[in-house]
């Protein structure tokens, strides 16, 4: 039985070590589109926009005791990173370096028309940038 979705994006929620560095970096870095905060349990929700999706970045009052293990791909097992469609690579690695986010993974093909590079969040997450010709 396939579940039946009735929103066809996904919504993605970092718990963050460094909140404001990840604010500061998933909307005024990458353009995300601030849609608000909300109190909730524990702590406060700024949700951004990205295109059908939102990204949650969330405050805890009380962090948790563990971070999550970095290093992207071969850091650990689990989820390592997520992906953001661009039309402009090479400009949004740019912009990145400037704001000082460290880039694991240079712009590269990946296959014939499909290049990615991979940015690393204010938490050390990895975020895949792809752009397909």
């Amino acid at each position: 039985m396939a579940i039946k979705l009735t929103k066809e994006s996904i919504d993605l929620g970092i718990v963050a070590a460094d909140p404001d560095g990840c604010l500061t970096f998933y909307r005024d870095v990458l353009g995300l589109e601030d849609l608000g905060q909300t109190e909730m349990p524990g702590g406060t929700m700024h949700r951004l926009g990205c295109g059908g999706s939102i990204v949650k970045i969330i405050s805890l009052r009380k962090p948790p005791a563990d971070n999550a293990a970095p290093g992207g791909l071969r850091g650990a097992t689990g989820y390592r990173y997520w992906t953001l469609s661009v039309a402009d690579l090479e400009q949004v690695v740019a912009d990145c370096e400037a704001a000082g986010r460290r880039i694991p993974v240079a712009p590269t093909e990946l296959r014939p028309g499909v290049r990615i590079a991979m940015v690393e969040d204010p938490d050390g997450n990895w975020v895949e940038l792809l752009s397909e010709a």
